[in-house]
């Protein structure tokens, strides 16, 4: 006889509930009871109904995404998987997706995937990528039986006439049209043809739109190498390759239209970047002018003829310079001889005798008579006025 411990049997009742894929991907109806939320934000509760009950726990993250709001009481229809809870030797019920009782199972169906998808990445904004500017070749999945290829065709041709449209076809409703969808989107990606993909269909029900609600639907778009625009329906209706997709169009028109430029637009970004590249082009035209000039400005400069010319240059106006210096140096020294001249003149002993003074002069002794008491009577002296001197005897 062979014992087990505790942990070793709860661990087998786990793994056990792990490989069974019926409780792995379980719906459960039932009415809740028992609720506490935790501090942390995650729900603890109870599923039951007139046949048992069901412990149930709903994780914060999840139950952020849910649309049912949880209350005792409340009838509701939960997705998620059986588990053992080894710690406590329970067995739970961890519920991923709540929605309230009443919701048709197509609706519940397209919530579980959208939920497990989200969690998986797949409608990441950043992993989503640009379309191409100006496709030279644009590829189209839809039905070759309805108006939406007609629509989309005109479209393209109104807008960006000369881009050639690929058509795959595929059915877009019923049976076998995800696969179809796929192999479309395959054989698009396989001829490597295309700059981007329209994938497109008319509006409808939910269970018409279906196809588009498939999971491998959505993940050959997700493996798709070309950028994929969705235009699935009306405005109102959202499919999971819409969420996946790179971008989502409201129409199958309006897909067209984000598809492709306008032409016109493109007359205008043509027009515009012409006359960028004129001013450009004079911009830089202007700039190598003012360079090239510099440059022989420089070279003239480092010539040894410019230099000798410049140095002659240089000496001709030191001459004319030196030639006027000494010309009003020149004028300066007249007007100061002119000026010493009129003081000479002024202070000429003749000139004062032209004004009628005159000098006398003592024969004798032959002094400058200045004071009368110089001279005395009978003295001989000599007068010189102004024409000559003549001799006189004092009385």
């Amino acid at each position: 006889m062979e014992i087990y411990g505790v942990g070793q049997v709860c661990q087998y009742l786990r793994e056990m509930l792990e490989v069974d894929d019926a409780l792995q991907d379980l719906w459960v109806e039932g009415e809740v009871s028992n609720l506490t939320v935790s501090t942390a934000g995650h729900h603890y509760f109870t599923l039951k109904d007139s046949g048992g009950q069901l412990r149930c726990v709903l994780f914060r993250g999840r139950a952020l995404a849910s649309n049912a709001r949880l209350a005792n009481g409340a009838a509701v229809i939960a997705h998620g998987r059986i588990g053992f809870y080894e710690p406590q030797g329970t067995l739970q019920f961890y519920v991923d997706l709540v929605q309230p009782e009443g919701v048709g199972l197509l609706r519940l169906r397209f919530e579980a995937l959208r939920a497990a998808m989200e969690r998986e990445g797949l409608f990441d904004p950043a992993r989503k990528r640009p379309l191409p500017a100006y496709p030279r070749r644009l590829g189209v999945v839809t039905s070759l039986a309805g108006a939406v290829l007609h629509d989309i065709i005109h479209v393209v041709n109104r807008r960006f006439p000369g881009v050639e449209i690929v058509v795959a076809p595929a059915s877009v409703q019923g049976e076998g049209a995800a696969d179809e969808i796929c192999a479309a989107l395959a054989a698009l990606n396989d001829a490597a043809c295309v700059d981007v993909i329209i994938l497109a269909r008319g509006g409808g029900s939910l269970e018409d739109l279906w196809p588009f609600n498939e999971e491998r639907v959505a993940r050959a778009i997700y493996a798709s190498r070309v950028p994929v625009i969705s235009g699935v329906g009306h405005e109102t209706d959202v499919t999971i390759a819409d969420l996946v997709a790179d971008l989502r169009a409201p129409t199958p028109s309006a897909a067209a239209e984000v598809a492709v430029p306008n032409v016109r637009d493109c007359h205008e970004q043509v027009r515009a970047l012409s006359q960028r590249l004129q001013l450009a082009a004079r911009t830089s035209l202007d700039a190598r002018r003012s360079q090239l000039a510099h440059l022989e400005s420089s070279l003239r400069q480092a010539s040894p003829a410019w230099r000798i010319a410049d140095r002659r240059q240089r000496l001709d106006e030191l001459g004319k310079s030196a030639i006027l210096h000494f010309q009003h140096w020149q004028r300066l020294r007249r007007e100061q001889v002119r000026g010493l001249e009129q003081r000479l003149l002024t202070l000429d002993p003749r000139a004062v005798l032209e004004r009628g003074y005159s000098l006398v002069w003592h024969l004798q002794r032959g002094q400058l008579v200045r004071r009368c008491s110089e001279v005395s009577s009978g003295d001989a002296v000599k007068i010189e006025v102004s024409d000559g001197p003549f001799r006189a005897r004092v009385e």
